[in-house]
């Protein structure tokens, strides 16, 4: 299983396999031309309260970590979405955030790739 994370702004690369965004909004300024983005999961991404809440502090990263397996633990169709696409070649999970290291593509790369530490 090939599983890797980059922000959507950075440019595609051939090795990506299908990219997946997994924010709820779509990346400020970018067209979808630009961006490459095969697969648009909004409903992966943490809900909008969970999201205003840790606003990327990293003050609050591990309690966002727990709130948001939560919400993933209660949306398992949205998982099993994810990994029918890991079966079938490499996948990168493609996120707006400019902070590279609080982010929600870091705990699920974590959680679909339990080798991944965070």
């Amino acid at each position: 299983m090939k599983l890797r994370i980059k922000r959507v702004y950075d440019n595609p690369a051939k090795d990506d396999g299908t990219r997946i965004l997994v924010d709820r909004l779509w990346p400020r300024g970018l067209t979808k031309q630009k961006a490459r983005v095969d697969v648009w999961l909004k409903d992966i991404a943490p809900s909008t309260e969970l999201r205003k809440w840790f606003a990327h502090d990293p003050e609050k990263w591990y309690e966002f970590i727990t709130k948001y397996k939560m919400e993933l633990d209660e949306n398992n169709d949205q998982t099993a979405i994810l990994k029918q696409y890991l079966k079938h070649g490499p996948v990168t999970l493609v996120y707006g955030a400019r902070d590279e290291l609080h982010n929600e593509a870091l705990v699920l790369k974590q959680l679909l790739s339990p080798d991944t530490t965070i």
